[in-house]
């Protein structure tokens, strides 16, 4: 082999290992940032201002209109379901963008999610005709229609059943 060929070689042998410590790099990123965003989640949900709120919107009645809604939670109690709203809404966002994984969504917060929906739909509805605006929880809407799919095909099983097999590796 001539001098040329030998650099011709070593050159592809660089460019190869280059590419592939490059594509390494970026699926590490991917992980790294996927792992960043689910922290984040978790962070979210452990804000005392979240639970608080989480827990006022839980424990309204079941087909309580808009005003109901109002008259039990007050100001105060209504920042706080903005504030769980606003959550629901930017982990739909992360959702459909791909940042987090429906599974990790569904393992978290699947029953928040769709109780939430369930009982802030009128008052949701009633939000949207005040300011018309069809755009108000449009993404938690999207992300609890798609919860609610995905439990029309796989009904949730609590993971003290799913998982009650488990051994750690």
């Amino acid at each position: 082999m001539d001098v040329s060929t030998i650099a011709n070689l070593i050159n592809a042998f660089a460019v190869t290992a280059g590419v592939i410590f490059a594509a390494t790099q970026i699926r590490d990123y991917r992980r790294q940032r996927r792992r960043d965003a689910m922290l984040n989640l978790v962070r979210s949900f452990q804000s005392p201002t979240f639970a608080r709120g989480l827990r006022r919107l839980i424990e309204l009645p079941n087909n309580a209109s808009a005003e109901k809604i109002r008259e039990i939670l007050g100001p105060e109690g209504e920042d706080m379901i903005v504030h769980v709203n606003a959550t629901w809404e930017t982990i739909g966002v992360l959702l459909f963008h791909g940042e987090l994984t429906i599974d990790i969504i569904d393992d978290f917060f699947s029953g928040p999610i769709l109780i939430s929906w369930r009982k802030l739909l009128p008052y949701t509805t009633d939000l949207r005709q005040r300011y018309q605006r069809d755009t108000w929880s449009e993404w938690f809407q999207w992300l609890a229609e798609r919860m609610m799919e995905r439990e029309s095909r796989t009904p949730a099983v609590p993971a003290y059943i799913a998982h009650r097999d488990w051994k750690k590796l």
